[in-house]
């Protein structure tokens, strides 16, 4: 096991997650409200990095965080470093790239609440804000936990997008997949196999708590 990967992954995985869940709960909000024609255009921007091939979106990043474009050159200004093969271009690149698993999940739960509670909220003399804490948010909580696990597991099998932005350098951008790629090159299948092992259990566990919270909110409305 290659602890130094472990640790990068759990770090990107979890920083990743938190840093997408209060905008994806907004975003996710305002798509599910919203009755504009271009709703449609915002839904397909939020859902490209689903259907981007992983090298094509890491190479537009990579041009985006070079010291010669606009936000990697800001930034190489206002810190001194480079976007490009560091950590901090790998969680920008991470939470570009799961736009759509922060988003999405919480859209559906969203759209799945009848208008009458909002309103009734209101005529009760709540206030936008009180309605959404104390009655939207509630509601919309496997949704919430739905968006963070599918991140969450989703960063920690990403591949093509952190190696073009951040290579595979020890303890800043190499991460538990890169390093089971370079396993494999180097012929070290059983370490390969232990490490996609934790992955895949990883992936088993996201994809069965997703699916019992949308069984458990099935239960409920029957």
């Amino acid at each position: 096991m290659d602890a130094l990967a472990l640790v990068v992954s759990l770090k990107l995985a979890l920083l990743t997650s938190l840093l997408l869940l209060a905008p994806g709960i907004w975003l996710g909000r305002r798509l599910a409200h919203s009755r504009s024609r271009w709703r449609p255009l915002a839904e397909s921007l939020v859902a490209l990095p689903l259907v981007m091939p992983p090298t094509v979106m890491g190479f537009y990043l990579m041009l985006a965080f070079s010291a010669d474009a606009p936000l990697g050159g800001a930034w190489q200004a206002l810190t001194g470093t480079s976007l490009n093969f560091s950590f901090s271009g790998i969680l920008l690149a991470s939470l570009v790239v799961n736009i759509p698993f922060a988003v999405q999940p919480i859209q559906r739960a969203f759209e799945a609440l009848p208008d009458h509670l909002r309103e009734a909220a209101w005529c009760s003399g709540l206030s936008t804000w009180r309605t959404f804490m104390t009655i939207e948010l509630p509601l919309v909580m496997p949704g919430v936990i739905s968006a963070l696990a599918l991140t969450f597991a989703h960063t920690l099998g990403e591949f093509g997008v952190i190696l073009m932005v951040g290579g595979a350098i020890d303890g800043e951008t190499r991460t538990l997949a890169i390093s089971i790629y370079d396993h494999v090159q180097a012929f070290d299948e059983g370490a390969a196999g232990v490490m996609s092992a934790l992955l895949l259990v990883v992936s088993f566990v996201t994809i069965a708590v997703v699916y019992g919270l949308a069984a458990r909110r099935r239960w409920r409305g029957r």
